[in-house]
Formats: structure tokens, C-alpha cells, sequence
């Protein structure tokens, strides 16, 4: 029998904590209610249900009837998941990063009654180490500031409130929209965080930054900057060679915990994949080198294998611990590791030779980095040599090596598929699905897959026909239920989305629901005083601030996103309420994105595609002509990132009218001209 208020939430994170002996509430009027009743302080814990150091934090305290029962003396409990309620995480985020210089996950809120703020932090261990105060003497140490010192607790609060509240209007509106300089300072920027050695940018813990790679290639596109594309390329060879990609099972893991790309946080989330694939694609198109189409169809290969719910959704995220085998006790990465000794078993003496070669497998396990001891004995596979050197070590032909290693990769992934699988967070989310199906579409367009274009039809209608209800999209589904207002990311994410699978596959339904979701977009979201859009619909429940925010994280912004929208949707139908509700955004947010502009790399894609040129593409005759599949591929072969694709229905021959700002060419059925078109 559940023992606190989680039992019939939808969460997958929420239902772990269930059985907690803390009396956990979810966030709602009951939770505020009895903190008001029983004149009691608030402790808030935000998290995901496959983050790691939330299960650190449930295993050694709340499940802990001690410090449970601490906690249930003297607060009201509540436990929210972010992905669920992202304007929760992203206000109590900011007042925990304002009062303690960092924030992350799980996130540790103490609030008042009336939901103010007044001491954050994140991960607490049961006692003090590590430099952290343990969460046993805090929660006392509260409880009895809460009880003697309630007044400074209380302007605490206030102050701190009050200063989330500036943060929202503190942005001074433009009337000077940014320029070409901003694209050079943020290049500029990013180039000194980029790790020369190992690639990527930044030292240890290295998170792969897909928005930054789309950026470096617009900036590339744009100045015909060599050194641009040379970063993207080293950041995509790295990860893909790295223990950050699963090499059997295609995918990436969340973050590395060293410099090398070598030791994964191995935790793999649904948007990681789309904004990573879409950024191996755009490489693919830049390059024209296979490895970068490889990697992106295996990673889409992965998603559709391991993330698709059967109606067409996508899974939100596969956990980083799971039961090794004869274990009762979860562990990190336990589900992807390797002993030498498993692969010798499995694997001819000749195949596991040349598989250990290739991918750094040694007898006692090759992790440099195990704060933890989680790997001793163990190997994360990582591409130590290229298939070349493989095969000149072994006398045989690249061809050789390479069927040797596809055999063991089989063998190997059929042996981990009987493993005990991490815990699948099986929730759908709009937003998330929005980056997916807008991937995959692109996908099935640049290497001429069309199930991936499949995929990405039947995710989008599974939001249009799951997700909507009364003319509103909502947030979350979950076991045939959907709820939660949308957010400006659902309608952005998801907006970007219907307009990729548009523009590969030119369903005029996609198009249309785009524009009404678009005009939706800003009835709903947009600040009429200032520009820009706040992240909950002005219909929604109020919270102490209403959060407005540009700032690209492990995703971009709604309102970087929501720019590219409405960019897009301007060049699509030449309607100018879409530009200036663009317009909008880069003004409010032009100071800080120029004092910045690295931190909002994706807004910088938006910005770009709004200077321009911009390149049109009409094609005009009926979507069943045999010559739409051809065009396609010519419009998509290149790597042209500002630029859209629509098909005006006619009965004649199918033609392209091509026209860069207001100059247009001649109109043409011919591939090769067309092509050249482009190119020009």
C-alpha cells in the first residue's frame, strides 16, 4: 500500500518515490493547503526518473524512515518532475543558481507556504562529506530557523522573489535589431572553448552541444570558414569514436565524464539523439562523408528499436544504472559494460581478438576514470583504432575487418538484449517529440530512408491526435492519458517539427496545423508590451514569476526555437506577422545575447536564417509525380540551412522555381540545373 499521495500520478519518477516513507505530495493546491494548515515550511525535490544522483539522494535519504521521519515532522513534502512541469524547474532552478553560484539535479527547494523560495542547493548526502552539508543537520537546522527565525526566513523569501521577478523583465528592448557581428563575436567565443586536443569544447564533464555544432556549420555556410567546419568535425569524430556512443547498439549516452569522450555518464535522453543526429546530418551534407550518415542512421536505427511507442511517440529517456547480472543492486553503465573474459566467451578466438583490438578491451578493464568503482574489471567499448589500422595489425583487408566486427557486434547486442534492461522513462512529451520527428524527417530525406519519414508522420500525428484536446496541445502523455498545458517549448519543438516534415514531404495538413499552432504560439505566450514569449500560456497557473527565458541549455529555448519558427514561417508564406513576432524576440533578448551571444547558440541559427539570404524553393505539380522523389534529393544533397521548400499543386509537369531574396531563376524540370541553382 502506497505510503504517501504519489500512488495515480503519471510520472514514472513520481511513482518511484511512492513508496517512500516520506509524505510526499505532488505539486498542487493540497500540498500548499497543509503547509498553510500546519504552518510548515516546504521542501521541494525536483528531479527525472533516470537521473543518477536522484537515485543517490532517494536511496540513502528518503527511503532512510529516519531521516523520513525528520522530514515529516517538521515540512510539507513535495516532489516534482521536471520534465513533467519545466516552469517549476526552471523558476526554482534560477533562485537555487542566484543563491548558491550552481544548480542541477536533484534539485533540493525550500520553499514558504506561499511557494517563495528561501535556501536551495542540489544533491545533500545523509551526513556532511564532500564538502556538502548532510541533509540530516539541514533539515534540523531549518526546522529551527523556521520556529525562532521566522521573519529574516520570510524577507529572505521576499528578496529573493522579488529578485526572480526582475530577472523577467530585465532585458532593455532593442530598437536596433542585432547584426552579422554578433554571429562573429559568438564564433569567436566558442572557438576559445573548443578543445583542440580531444574535441569538443570545454574540459571535463564534456556534454556534447548539438546547437552549438548547427551553429559552427551556419557560421561555416556563411563565411566559407574552414576552421568552423573543422571544429564540427573534430567535436563529431570524437563522440562517435568515444565511449559516449554506444557502438552496438547506436546512440549516444548523456554527457562524458572525462576530457577523452572515453567514460559516459551512460544515461541516454530522447532529445540528445535528435539534436545530435540533426547536427551528423547537416555534417553529412557539408562533407559528403559516409561515417557522419553511419553514425546518424544507427543512432535513428536505435530510436526507432528502443524509443517508439507502438501508436508512434517517443519514449522520453533509458536510465544510466541497471542490475548487473547476478547483482540485486543497480549500478552505472552495468547494462553496456564488458569483462574480456564475457567477450572471449561469446565471440571466436579470432573475432573477440580483433573486436578487443578495435574497441581498447584489456584484461583488467580500460576505465581510467572510476570515482566510484563502478567499472573495475570492466570495459567501455570505444573505438581505439580505425577499421585501417585494425586491418594492417591484422594482415587482412579493411573489408575482412570490417565483417569481423559487424558478426561480433551482433553476437554481442543479441547477448545484451538478455540483460537486465535500465529503466525506460516511458512518458511522451510533445516538445521532445517535436525535436524527433523534425530529425527523423530530415532523416528520410538526406539518406533517402523513407521509414524514417514514416516515423516522423506517425509521431506528428500521434501529438496532433493524443496531445490536443479542446483546440490545446498539452505536455505530457502517459498510459492512454494526456495532461498539463503545453508549454512554449511543446509549441515551438513541435512547430519546427511539422515544418521539417513539411518541407520532406510536403503534406499540405503539416503545413497547415504548423500555421495554426504558430498563430496559437503567440495568442498564448507572446508579451504584448515587450516581444518575446514567456515559457507557460497566460491561461496557465500562476506561479510566483512567469518565466521568460532564451538561454540555449542541454536544449535550446523555447524562444530560440520559437524565432526559427516563426523565421521560417515567414520565408514559407511571405506573411509578415510572423517576422515581426521574430523581430520581437531578438530585440527583447539583444542585450544579453550580445553580451553573450555563445550561451545562445540556436537563437544565432534563427538570427542567421533572419539576415539572410535566404533561399526559396517552389515546386510546382502534383505530389504524386515520380519527379518529387528525384527533386527532393537534389534539394536536399547540399547543405543549404537557410532555405525552404514548398510544393504548389498544379496539373503541369513538375517544376523548380528557385529565387535567393527577390531574385529569381529560370524555372526548370532538369536535376542537374537544378542543382546548380542551389549551388549558385
Amino acid at each position: 500500500m502506497p505510503l504517501n499521495h504519489l500512488a495515480g500520478q503519471q510520472s514514472p519518477y513520481l511513482l518511484q518515490h511512492a513508496d517512500n516513507p516520506v509524505d510526499w505530495y505532488p505539486w498542487g493546491p493540497e500540498a500548499f493547503h497543509q503547509a498553510h494548515r500546519q504552518d510548515k515550511p516546504i521542501l521541494l525535490s525536483i528531479g527525472y526518473s533516470t537521473c543518477h544522483w536522484c537515485h543517490v539522494m532517494a536511496h540513502e535519504s528518503f527511503e532512510n524512515q529516519d531521516i523520513a521521519s525528520i522530514i515529516n515532522e517538521h515540512f510539507i513534502a513535495i516532489k516534482v518532475d521536471r520534465e513533467e512541469r519545466p516552469d517549476l524547474d526552471q523558476i526554482y532552478m534560477r533562485a537555487t543558481t542566484a543563491l548558491t553560484g550552481q544548480g542541477g539535479w536533484p534539485l533540493t527547494v525550500f520553499l514558504t507556504a506561499e511557494g517563495k523560495p528561501f535556501y536551495g542547493g542540489t544533491y545533500f548526502p545523509p551526513l556532511a562529506k564532500w564538502g556538502s552539508p548532510g541533509l540530516v543537520d539541514l533539515l534540523k537546522t531549518i526546522a529551527g530557523a523556521w520556529k525562532n527565525e521566522r521573519a529574516q526566513i520570510l524577507s529572505s523569501s521576499e528578496e529573493i522573489t522579488q529578485l526572480l521577478r526582475e530577472t523577467v523583465q530585465k532585458d532593455t528592448v532593442s530598437s536596433v535589431l542585432l547584426d552579422h557581428s554578433v554571429l562573429d563575436t559568438a564564433y569567436g567565443q566558442i572557438s576559445g572553448q573548443f578543445d583542440r586536443q580531444y574535441g569538443g569544447f570545454g574540459s571535463a564533464p564534456k556534454f556534447p552541444m548539438g546547437h552549438y555544432l548547427s551553429f559552427l556549420l551556419r557560421y561555416y555556410k556563411r563565411k566559407n570558414d574552414p576552421k568552423a567546419l573543422k571544429m564540427v568535425e573534430a567535436a563529431l569524430t570524437a563522440m562517435a569514436q568515444g565511449g559516449i556512443y554506444d557502438h552496438l547498439g547506436g546512440g549516444f549516452h548523456r554527457y562524458s565524464t572525462d576530457a577523452r569522450w572515453r567514460i559516459p555518464h551512460f544515461e541516454k535522453m530522447l532529445y540528445d539523439q535528435a539534436l545530435l543526429v540533426r547536427a551528423y546530418l547537416e555534417c553529412y551534407q557539408a562533407t559528403g562523408k559516409s561515417e557522419y550518415a553511419r553514425v546518424a542512421k544507427e543512432t535513428l536505427d536505435y530510436v526507432l528499436r528502443d524509443m517508439q511507442q507502438p501508436q508512434g511517440g517517443f519514449y522520453c529517456a533509458q536510465d544510466a544504472d541497471s542490475l548487473a547480472v547476478g547483482s540485486a543492486h543497480q549500478s552505472e553503465g552495468a547494462f553496456y559494460i564488458w569483462s574480456q573474459q564475457e567477450v572471449s566467451q561469446l565471440l571466436t578466438e579470432k573475432e573477440a581478438q580483433i573486436f578487443n583490438y578495435a574497441f581498447g578491451i584489456e584484461p583488467e578493464g580500460n576505465a581510467a576514470f572510476d570515482p566510484h568503482g563502478e567499472f573495475v574489471g570492466k570495459n567501455i567499448l570505444y573505438a581505439a583504432y580505425s577499421i585501417e589500422e585494425v586491418a594492417a595489425h591484422f594482415e587482412i583487408s579493411t573489408t575482412q575487418a570490417q565483417e569481423v566486427l559487424s558478426k561480433a557486434k551482433v553476437k554481442l547486442l543479441e547477448h545484451r538484449h538478455r540483460r537486465p534492461q535500465p529503466h525506460l522513462d516511458d512518458k511522451i512529451l510533445t516538445d521532445w517529440n517535436g525535436l524527433m520527428l523534425g530529425t527523423l524527417a530530415l532523416g528520410g530525406a538526406i539518406l533517402h530512408e523513407p521509414r524514417y519519414t514514416a516515423a516522423a508522420k506517425k509521431a506528428a500525428d500521434f501529438i496532433l491526435t493524443h496531445l490536443k484536446s479542446k483546440g490545446r496541445l498539452l505536455h505530457r502523455w502517459r498510459q492512454e492519458q494526456a495532461d498539463i498545458l503545453a508549454t512554449l517549448e511543446d509549441y515551438a519543438f513541435f512547430i519546427n517539427g511539422l515544418l521539417d516534415l513539411y518541407e520532406t514531404d510536403f503534406e499540405p495538413q503539416y503545413l497547415a496545423q504548423a500555421q495554426t499552432l504558430a498563430e496559437d504560439m503567440i495568442r498564448l505566450f507572446e508579451d504584448q508590451d515587450r516581444g518575446g514569449f514567456f515559457l507557460t500560456a497566460c491561461d496557465a497557473p500562476q506561479l510566483i514569476i512567469r518565466p521568460k527565458d532564451i538561454y540555449d541549455g542541454a536544449i535550446p529555448s523555447g524562444n530560440s526555437v520559437g524565432a526559427y519558427t516563426l523565421v521560417r514561417l515567414h520565408v514559407l508564406t511571405l506573411e509578415d506577422r510572423w517576422i515581426l513576432a521574430a523581430e520581437g524576440i531578438f530585440k527583447v533578448f539583444a542585450a544579453s545575447i550580445e553580451k553573450t551571444p555563445s550561451a545562445f547558440s540556436f537563437v544565432l541559427c534563427a538570427l542567421d536564417f533572419y539576415l539572410g539570404p535566404s533561399l526559396s524553393i517552389v515546386l510546382e505539380g502534383q505530389r504524386d509525380d515520380s519527379a518529387l522523389v528525384q527533386m527532393s534529393r537534389v534539394v536536399y544533397k547540399h547543405f543549404i540551412p537557410n532555405k525552404s521548400a514548398v510544393l504548389r499543386l498544379s496539373p503541369l509537369p513538375l517544376t523548380a522555381h528557385v529565387c535567393r531574396g527577390t531574385s529569381c531563376q529560370k524555372p526548370t524540370r532538369d536535376m542537374a540545373e537544378l542543382e546548380n541553382q542551389l549551388l549558385s
